[in-house]
């Protein structure tokens, strides 16, 4: 499949959408994938290939925005794919999207270039909410992997201070709901379900949570939260 026009071509990122591939060798997870894309007004779906190879061939000719990785793939590495983008088109970011959530595994994939990592058991979903986040600047993470990388780095962090009644008074009963939910790895839409909230009303509230721990996603969220002892 042919890729989009370069980004240098489209003009001002704030007036096109954002422009998606995806690598991805499972056939109905990159249908599911590419459907959300299409679906969403906000994103153009670059590509899709079942194998490493064929997207490095494509961004040789053009590059997206953000390229949605599966490190399960049958001819290289996912990892090893991660490491050529860096290099290549550092302007590209990379996302992983993978049934693989272990330690090493996520910590090579970050090392090697990787903006943001996402476990398959989250679901599509959410993928729209999660690229214009890392086009934002951010770095989505499943809340899994940002609670477990928490735990990792907690023991070298000071010790967590007392939450700051500035702070913890700002979050409202619901958003403290909500981001206990996110932490605990439920989904967006799981966490609708659970707190019987729309989608849309859970993503309004994140914002809000974002805005007021001063944060800029959800790993830093989970991490602001947890060192100043917001969450249960």
């Amino acid at each position: 499949m042919q890729l989009m026009k370069n980004s240098d071509e489209r003009g001002p990122d704030t007036e096109h959408p954002i422009s998606v591939a995806l690598v991805e060798d499972e056939a109905a997870t990159r249908a599911g994938l590419a459907a959300t894309i299409a679906a969403d007004a906000s994103l153009s779906l670059a590509g899709t290939y079942a194998r490493a190879g064929e997207a490095l061939a494509a961004l040789s000719r053009a590059t997206p925005d953000v390229l949605l990785v599966d490190l399960g793939l049958p001819d290289m590495s996912g990892l090893d794919l991660i490491r050529a983008v860096a290099a290549q088109y550092p302007s590209i970011d990379v996302l992983v999207f993978t049934a693989f959530g272990d330690e090493a595994t996520v910590i090579a994939c970050l090392e090697a270039g990787a903006r943001g990592y996402l476990l398959k058991g989250s679901g599509v979903s959410h993928i729209g909410f999660d690229v214009r986040e890392i086009r934002s600047g951010g770095s989505p993470l499943s809340p899994q992997i940002a609670r477990h990388l928490v735990r990792r780095l907690r023991p070298a962090a000071a010790p967590a201070s007392a939450p700051s009644a500035n702070i913890s008074g700002a979050l409202s009963a619901r958003e403290l709901e909500v981001l206990n939910a996110i932490s605990r790895g439920f989904s967006y839409a799981e966490t609708a379900a659970l707190l019987g909230l729309q989608p849309g009303t859970v993503h309004a509230h994140l914002k809000n949570i974002y805005r007021k721990l001063e944060v800029r996603s959800k790993t830093e969220a989970v991490f602001e939260a947890n060192r100043l002892g917001l969450l249960k």
